[in-house]
């Protein structure tokens, strides 16, 4: 589809990133990262946003997704609701992140350090069966296998 809103503030994304002689086919990409993150386990926050745009859908086993981790959102007292990344991050770690425009390293690496602060508990949980995580919206099922 064509883009028809950049957001370029927050993204930091112009048309001509898009249109230039080096930018690379959706399709590309899709395959591209489907077969980066083939059997491995995905962390991030609000995975399922990344998962629906690139139409790529991703064992739910294999994501660690921190906006659904339930023990992050119950020390927040959000037991049912999504708690964006910029929360998590300065609550849980005092530590400041998309403070201006979107930057997907900052990001990556603040969900990351998240899921480590709790890692070995969240993986513990999993082995003994307790998924330790929320749904996430009913809408984005398609993204998870």
């Amino acid at each position: 589809m064509k883009v028809t809103e950049y957001r370029t503030a927050t993204t930091g994304i112009e048309p001509a990133h898009l249109s230039s002689r080096n930018a690379v086919a959706f399709n590309t990409v899709q395959q591209h990262v489907a077969n980066i993150i083939k059997g491995h386990v995905l962390v991030g926050h609000s995975i399922w946003n990344d998962l629906s745009v690139l139409g790529i859908p991703h064992p739910a086993v294999d994501t660690r997704d921190v906006a659904l981790y339930q023990p992050f959102r119950n020390a927040l007292r959000s037991p049912n609701h999504i708690v964006g990344l910029q929360t998590l991050s300065w609550q849980l770690m005092c530590r400041r992140c998309q403070e201006s425009e979107q930057n997907p390293l900052e990001n990556a690496r603040a969900a990351l350090d998240l899921y480590r602060s709790d890692a070995v508990n969240w993986e513990d949980a999993i082995r003994h069966g307790s998924w330790p995580c929320a749904l996430p919206p009913s809408t984005f099922s398609r993204c998870y296998i």
